[in-house]
């Protein structure tokens, strides 16, 4: 005997699916919405969360500064001037032996062209000099043909550099304002937002402000790690600018994973032009056991609170914000991700009822129910 569908309970599941649909649809417009105003406001979000990240490292040294009973503007006006040194110091650290050792690896990266072109002109391949030279015809045609468009490349470039210049001055200033007032905020906000948003949205900031120091400055030390284990390595096989790609490797470790794979990619191109295969293989072999130290020690003793993200997330999320936003995108996507974590786990917290109390009462033993 078969049973029928009852046309109610259908309407009423059809009725609940589009409520549903309706609802989630504006959920997507208005965050379509959200995104479109953050784009167009982007001048000044950038600089404010390139202040926030850099504020998150330095805060320690502020707090600790303010707890000895430094004045608020002393503390930041110190902590911010000792942060322009170091920065001064690192790009100092990257360019001098750049530009010593750049005619060294010029020359090196002319030898590999070389040894390609010989390699390519034995067997299997066996393409002749002739076709060789053609094809570099034509990319010096086309590269002249492009000229024009360089141009704009150039213009471009420069446009990026001075944005870059003001970004990072924004930064600054907005960083010492953070170190100066920041603990003063959140109770500000609170007497500014009504009803329950008073408590809310401070307890929401407050964690999320708890979850990304904790990134910055665990990835900060893990990628120090990787950069004197790695460093080291490069110095004892010899290989050429180790100063400028233990830097790379320090800062390609906030962006988790395929910055890893990125630094490492470029100190075994380095590795294999200036000291041949059998240098660029022991200096992967090296890279390979430091990530795996990494993975296995460092990030396990250092981050002991963690993010509460599973690896896989963390690697759609930074393939997901490359692929909208490039190195931006590559770069904010983990602490994105975990601040929605942290704003999930709190709704859900909210939401939840709450566990219902054991009767712990004595039972009665005269027959009576208990009241």
């Amino acid at each position: 005997m078969s049973a029928s569908l009852s046309s109610a309970r259908s309407r009423a599941a059809l009725r609940a699916s589009a409520r549903i649909s309706v609802e989630l649809l504006l959920v997507l417009v208005m965050t379509a919405v959200a995104l479109w105003l953050l784009g167009q406001m982007w001048s000044v979000v950038w600089p404010l969360i390139v202040g926030l990240l850099l504020t998150t490292l330095t805060w320690p040294v502020a707090r600790f500064l303010r707890r000895r009973g430094w004045p608020p503007a002393l503390a930041a006006s110190l902590v911010t001037v000792l942060f322009l040194v170091l920065a001064a110091a690192v790009v100092a650290l990257i360019a001098v032996p750049v530009a010593s050792q750049s005619g060294d690896l010029t020359d090196g990266v002319v030898d590999g062209v070389h040894k390609v072109r010989d390699w390519a002109a034995g067997p299997p391949l066996n393409i002749e000099d002739a076709q060789i030279s053609g094809a570099v015809d034509s990319a010096v045609e086309r590269f002249q043909k492009s000229a024009g468009s360089m141009v704009g490349t150039v213009v471009s470039g420069v446009s990026a550099v001075v944005d870059g210049l003001v970004t990072a001055v924004l930064a600054l200033f907005l960083m010492f304002f953070f170190l100066k007032d920041g603990p003063r905020f959140l109770p500000w906000l609170a007497r500014q937002l009504p009803g329950r948003l008073a408590v809310d949205v401070p307890t929401v900031a407050s964690r999320t402000w708890d979850t990304l120091g904790s990134f910055v400055r665990s990835q900060a030390a893990v990628g120090l790690l990787d950069a004197v284990f790695i460093g080291i390595g490069l110095w004892v096989v010899d290989v050429p600018l180790v100063l400028p790609l233990a830097v790379l490797t320090f800062v390609s470790a906030f962006v988790p994973i395929v910055g890893a794979l990125f630094a490492g990619f470029v100190a075994v191109l380095i590795a294999l032009v200036s000291n041949g295969l059998t240098d660029a293989l022991i200096v992967l072999a090296i890279i390979i056991a430091v990530q795996q130290l990494e993975g296995n020690v460092f990030q396990p003793m250092i981050q002991s609170r963690g993010l509460g993200l599973h690896a896989a997330v963390i690697l759609l999320a930074v393939t997901l914000g490359g692929s909208l936003a490039g190195v931006v995108g590559s770069l904010l996507a983990v602490p994105v991700a975990a601040m929605i974590a942290v704003f999930w786990n709190y709704l859900r917290e909210q939401l939840s009822e709450p566990p219902e109390e054991p009767d712990t009462r004595e039972p009665r033993t005269d027959g009576a129910v208990p009241s």
